[in-house]
């Protein structure tokens, strides 16, 4: 693990800060070779596929300037772990690589360890191996988690079928919203209300709880990260077909259901919700006969979820309101 400046005087070098920071986190794996080899070896787990995704975040770009460190470690890693919550995934561990700027001390970055340990704990996983370098900036950091899937079980985003129904986790526009208060905007809402949706931003909670009731009646399934639309329309262009989203039927937390009321055209003001990114609920398509049953399983594990449209022949992605088609300038965030 190469550095790229010497450590200040006052400061841990680099080997000290892995050994002080980060080996712990191994939670003693044999898999992570107590972090002193550059490898980590997984042995291979009868009867089931890895499953790998990676997610980075960037200051200034994917959290503000500022932001406490151990919650955008938390954001981190719970980005990844919602990736594999729609793939019906059961999360097992994680590789991290970190760029620090210079002016991100050691007492810092010893924040941004809690954040993990905090998260790994609550999600049962650990630190396998990775990379800490320099940079001249931004702080930049990536995950890459990996889990299992009973062998040839994933739900994949090009599984659907016409007729499906459409079917969203939670609730949406939460987090776009928790960043304009973060920004200083929608004062009008309550204190309590803005609270809330500071902590759907900063704190999504990756839909684990679905793994079961995806695996047994979802035909494709998508994280929602960069959108409703953006998501939905990657399960319509994966699958090469057709969907439909019904924006009255959007599912709202009060707060978001506080700003709405404040809005004077509802259809505009719902479409900015379901573009808005970063929800990191799960949308997924389900045939009519199983609908009834996978509603019922996803709330015995604690979690609600909505119809929210359909599936039919065709391609691309409509949203209404109303029963009236909306124009859909952009489906949701854009990486480039």
């Amino acid at each position: 693990m190469p550095v790229l400046r010497p450590p200040k005087d006052s400061e841990p070098d680099e080997f000290e800060q892995i050994a002080r920071l980060y080996r712990p986190l191994t939670q003693g794996s044999r898999e992570a070779l107590g972090l002193l080899d550059d490898v980590a070896v997984l042995s291979c787990r009868a009867g089931f596929d890895l499953v790998l995704t990676t997610d980075a975040m960037v200051a200034g770009v994917h959290f503000l300037a500022g932001e406490p460190l151990d919650l955008v470690a938390r954001k981190l890693l719970r980005a990844n772990l919602s990736d594999l919550a729609a793939k019906a995934a059961e999360p097992h561990g994680y590789l991290l690589t970190i760029a620090w700027p210079p002016d991100i001390g050691f007492e810092a970055r010893t924040r941004f360890a809690a954040g993990l340990a905090e998260d790994q704990a609550e999600f049962g996983i650990h630190l396998l191996g990775g990379d800490t370098v320099s940079t001249a900036g931004p702080l930049t950091a990536s995950v890459t988690l990996l889990g299992w899937t009973p062998g040839g079980s994933l739900v994949r985003r090009n599984g659907a079928k016409a007729g499906d129904i459409v079917v969203v986790s939670g609730t949406i526009g939460d987090a776009g919203l928790g960043l304009q208060v973060l920004k200083g905007r929608l004062e009008k809402l309550t204190q309590a209300e803005r609270a809330k949706l500071v902590a759907r931003h900063r704190l999504p909670m990756p839909r684990l709880a679905l793994r079961n009731a995806l695996r047994r009646y979802a035909t494709a399934a998508a994280d929602v990260s960069d959108g409703l639309l953006a998501d939905a329309g990657h399960i319509a262009d994966g699958s090469n077909l057709h969907v439909t989203l019904h924006l009255e039927h959007l599912p709202l937390s009060s707060g978001a259901a506080g700003w709405l009321r404040r809005q004077p055209d509802p259809a505009t003001a719902r479409l900015e919700l379901a573009t808005a990114g970063d929800d990191y609920e799960v949308v997924c398509t389900v045939p009519p006969p199983l609908l009834d049953d996978f509603v019922r399983a996803a709330k015995l594990q604690g979690t609600p979820v909505t119809v929210i449209g359909e599936v039919t022949e065709g391609a691309g992605l409509v949203a209404s309101f109303d029963g009236r088609a909306l124009p859909v300038v952009r489906r949701g965030w854009r990486h480039t």
